[in-house]
C-alpha cells in the first residue's frame, strides 16, 4: 500500500471559548465568597484595577474641612489638582466609550437594586482564640506519659492516622509499618491512647467505639457488654425481641441495656472539632413592599467595589510617556481590567433577570409557602430569559436567596413533577408531606415505605410509588421504618 502526502481544506464550525469568555463564564457561576476573593486578587495583579473607596461619614468630612487652610493659592491648587485628576478618555485609546462599565442598570431598564450593610470587625481575641482539636488534645495526653521512645513516636503516628471522629484509620500493619516497629508495639501504644480522653478514641468501627466506653461506666462483664459483643447485628436493626429470645431475658431487661447503650458517644472526637460553623451568605434578598409588590436586592455585601485607575489612564494617555514594552503591558492590563468589569456587570444583571423569572413561575410560594411550590426545570427559565440551559444552571450553583419563607438554595425552586388527579405536583411537596407525615407518625408503630406511599395517594390524590417514597425518604435523611422505631 502506497504512502502519500497531500493538502485539503475543509470548512468546519467550531466553538472556540476564548480566556475572556471563560473568566465570564467563571464570574458568573462563583457563590458571594469566592467571587469576593477572585476580586481580591485582580486587585493585586492588575494595576489598572483599584477598589472604590467608601465615602466618609458627614461628621468626618466636616472635620478635616475645619483642619484645612482657607487661603485662595491652596483653594487654586486643589481646583488645579482637580482638573488634572480628570479621567483620561479611554476613547482616544481604544475607539470606544467606557466610563460606566459597572452601570447598576437592568437590562430592562429597571434599577438594579443591591443590599449591603456594615458590621463591625470581631474582637482581636474573637479572632484569635481558638480551641483544642482532637489531635492537639491527645498528644498533650501522651506528653504527661513516660513511654519507651518507640512506643511514643508509634503513638503520635497513630493519632496523626485517626479522623475527626476519632476512629483510626489505617491498620496495625499499616501503623508498623510507617513505624518501623513490629505490631506488638503497635498494640501497645493504640492500648495507650484508648485509655485516652475522650473514651472511645482509636477504636477501628462504632462496636469497638461504644466498648471501650463501658471501662470508664464500670459496665464490663455485663449485659451491655454481652448485647454489643454478641448481638450487635440485631441491636443495629433494633430487633429486640430476638436480643431478648437470644439470651432469655425479659424485653425490659433489653431496653435497659438499650437505654445506657443511647447515651454512649459514638463520634468520641466531635466535641474537639475545630471546624467553624459556616455561615450561608444570601446573593439575593427578595422583600415584600407595603404594597404587597415584590423587590428584588442584590447582596454585594463583602464584595470589593472596584473601578479603573485615573492614575494608569491619564499615564496611558500621554504619548511620550511610556516605552514601547511598557505600553504594551498596561495596554493589557486594561483591556483585561475593562473586560473584568463587563462580566462581572453581566453578572449581575444575569442574576436579578433569572431570579425576577423564578419570582414569576413561583409567585404564589413567595406569597403562601411550600404547598403552592410548582414544577419548574431549567428549560422553562432559559425559555422565558431568552438564555441557554447551562447559563442557567450556572447561575444558579452554588447561590442562595433570602425571602420572607426563609434561605434557600436557588435549586430549590427547580424540581420534578408528578402527575396527580389534578394536576402535576411538584416533588419538594411530596418531600415536605413525607417529612410532615412521618413527624406525626407513632413511634411505637412507625409508617413503612408503603404506607407513606398508600397516605400520600389519599392525601394528594397522586400516584406514586413505594421505590419513590423510599428514594425521597433517604435523599431527607430519615432512616426506614425499623431503624425510626421507639420501643417503651
Amino acid at each position: 500500500m502506497a504512502m502519500e502526502h497531500k493538502l485539503e481544506l475543509r470548512l468546519s464550525q467550531k466553538l472556540i471559548l476564548t480566556p475572556q469568555l471563560q473568566q465570564s463564564i467563571k464570574l458568573l457561576q462563583l457563590p458571594q465568597l469566592e467571587l469576593s476573593l477572585t476580586l481580591n486578587q485582580h486587585l493585586m495583579e492588575n494595576p489598572f484595577l483599584e477598589e472604590e473607596v467608601v465615602e466618609r461619614e458627614p461628621e468626618e468630612k466636616a472635620a478635616q474641612e475645619k483642619d484645612k487652610p482657607s487661603d485662595t493659592a491652596t483653594a487654586e491648587e486643589s481646583e488645579q489638582a482637580f482638573r488634572e485628576d480628570i479621567e483620561a478618555p479611554l476613547e482616544k485609546m481604544f475607539g470606544f466609550t467606557a466610563d460606566e462599565y459597572f452601570e447598576e442598570r437592568g437590562s430592562d431598564g429597571r434599577d438594579l437594586g443591591y443590599f449591603s450593610y456594615d458590621t463591625e470587625s470581631p474582637a482581636l481575641f474573637e479572632r484569635n482564640t481558638r480551641k483544642m482539636d482532637i489531635y492537639e488534645y491527645l498528644l498533650w495526653q501522651l506528653g504527661f506519659l513516660r513511654t519507651p521512645e518507640s512506643v511514643g513516636r508509634t503513638a503520635e503516628i497513630i493519632i496523626g492516622n485517626l479522623n475527626d471522629d476519632g476512629y483510626l484509620l489505617a491498620s496495625i500493619e499499616e501503623i508498623a509499618k510507617m513505624s518501623n516497629v513490629d505490631t506488638g508495639t503497635v498494640e501497645n501504644a493504640l492500648s495507650i491512647i484508648h485509655g485516652f480522653d475522650p473514651p472511645g478514641v482509636g477504636a477501628k468501627n462504632i462496636q469497638e467505639c461504644l466498648l471501650l466506653q463501658l471501662k470508664p461506666l464500670n459496665l464490663e462483664n455485663t449485659l451491655v457488654e454481652k448485647i454489643l459483643i454478641e448481638g450487635f447485628e440485631e441491636l443495629e436493626k433494633k430487633k429486640y425481641k430476638k436480643l431478648s429470645a437470644k439470651f432469655k431475658i425479659t424485653i425490659d431487661e433489653i431496653l435497659a441495656s438499650v437505654k445506657i447503650i443511647e447515651g454512649l458517644e459514638p463520634r468520641p472526637g466531635r466535641n474537639y472539632s475545630n471546624e467553624e460553623i459556616i455561615h450561608i451568605v444570601p446573593d439575593v434578598y427578595v422583600t415584600e413592599d407595603s404594597e404587597g409588590k415584590f423587590i428584588i436586592l442584590l447582596n454585594d455585601e463583602g464584595i470589593p467595589r472596584i473601578r479603573l485607575s485615573n492614575y494608569y489612564r491619564k499615564l496611558l494617555a500621554k504619548k511620550n510617556a511610556l516605552g514601547p514594552e511598557e505600553r504594551q503591558f498596561l495596554e493589557e492590563k486594561l483591556r483585561s481590567a475593562v473586560w473584568l468589569l463587563k462580566s462581572l456587570d453581566q453578572r449581575n444583571k444575569t442574576i436579578y433577570r433569572v431570579t425576577e423569572s423564578i419570582l414569576k413561575f413561583q409567585e404564589e410560594f413567595f406569597r403562601q409557602g411550600i404547598k403552592n411550590l410548582k414544577p419548574l426545570n431549567l428549560k422553562d427559565v432559559a425559555m422565558d430569559l431568552g438564555m441557554h440551559e447551562s447559563t442557567i444552571s450556572r447561575v444558579t450553583s452554588s447561590k442562595y436567596l433570602q425571602c420572607p419563607r426563609g434561605l434557600f438554595d436557588f435549586k430549590f425552586f427547580f424540581s420534578n413533577a408528578i402527575q396527580g388527579v389534578e394536576g402535576e405536583v411538584s416533588s419538594s411537596i411530596v418531600k415536605d408531606s413525607i417529612r410532615e407525615l412521618i413527624s406525626r407518625e407513632n413511634q411505637q408503630t412507625p409508617l413503612s415505605d408503603k404506607e407513606l406511599s398508600e397516605a400520600l395517594n389519599n392525601l394528594m390524590n397522586i400516584n406514586i410509588a413505594r421505590r419513590t417514597v423510599a428514594k425521597y425518604r433517604e435523599e431527607l435523611k430519615i432512616p426506614s421504618h425499623t431503624r425510626r422505631k421507639k420501643w417503651t
